[in-house]
């Protein structure tokens, strides 16, 4: 790409997105509109638009220094530093997973499995992340009181970050936790626990995408060696913290349902339900907390 040459609009996007199927990029041309259209500020519509327009010298070394990044396998909510999930922009970098669409379904299970207690709603999330689901809660049920907590600071400095850009202050607050270990509320038990614990095996990981498995971190992805390492915590201490009738609800791996609901079934937990994404993928297992018998 030489600043010698006239580069358009039109241009740029036919040859990076060229550039970046020659690479093996699955969505060459979108990814090449999303980072074009970031640098411009403008949509896809303005794009096709404005196809003719030359781009200024700043605005094409701007969009090369994005495009050598993402040739590389950096994911595309990293180079724009947010990522949009149940209708919110969630800003995101390297200290946290991107969320993804299928995470959304989580959401709407926390929602719809406390209806019956939406005015007054006590909601623990954890592995929060970027706070993707404790803002998205908080948000849609401004009265509940949520708590999202997280083994990295650095995730839930970002998550911080969010509830306060997206409004969700001061009913959704964060704080640095071993799951359950430092809650920081003497005895809590909460009317909901949601969890997106990393679920990947750890032998799967090297199979990952290279922009999975280089830039998104390790921590949030290997669920030990058969996935289930932190699920198996989560489903046997979360009683511990449930009020009685509250609900467990976990995000889990294509294929891990069958055993998530078995652990939740050895546990005691009570109407177990395994509820799809849209690719239809097991993809939320939640259940009951009945109480102690």
């Amino acid at each position: 790409m030489s600043e010698s040459d006239v580069w358009t609009i039109g241009r740029v996007l036919t040859w990076a997105a060229d550039d970046l199927r020659t690479r093996g990029n699955d969505t060459p041309r979108l990814d090449a509109e999303v980072l074009l259209g970031f640098v411009l500020q403008v949509d896809r519509i303005g794009l096709i638009v404005d196809s003719q327009r030359p781009l200024t010298k700043e605005e094409l070394a701007k969009y090369r220094e994005l495009h050598k990044r993402r040739r590389a396998g950096e994911p595309v909510a990293y180079l724009r530093g947010y990522r949009e999930f149940f209708g919110r922009p969630f800003r995101v970098d390297k200290r946290v997973l991107v969320p993804r669409p299928d995470t959304e379904v989580l959401v709407e299970v926390a929602l719809a499995r406390t209806a019956a207690r939406a005015l007054s709603t006590r909601l623990l999330d954890l592995c929060t992340g970027s706070g993707c689901v404790a803002v998205s809660f908080g948000r849609e049920r401004p009265n509940a009181h949520v708590l999202g907590t997280d083994l990295s600071a650095d995730a839930v400095a970002v998550a911080r970050d969010n509830a306060i850009r997206l409004g969700a202050v001061p009913w959704v607050w964060f704080r640095v936790s071993d799951v359950f270990a430092d809650l920081g509320i003497e005895k809590a038990r909460f009317e909901i626990i949601t969890a997106n614990p990393p679920y990947i095996p750890e032998p799967d990981i090297a199979g990952l995408a290279p922009t999975i498995r280089e830039f998104e971190p390790h921590l949030a992805l290997s669920g030990g060696n058969d996935g289930l390492e932190l699920v198996r915590r989560i489903v046997k201490e979360a009683p511990d913290h449930l009020e009685p009738g509250g609900v467990l609800a976990m995000e889990i791996g294509a294929g891990q349902a069958p055993a998530v609901a078995a652990l939740y079934e050895a546990r005691g937990f009570t109407d177990i339900q395994r509820t799809k994404d849209l690719a239809g993928i097991e993809r939320v297992v939640s259940g009951i907390w009945p109480g102690p018998r």
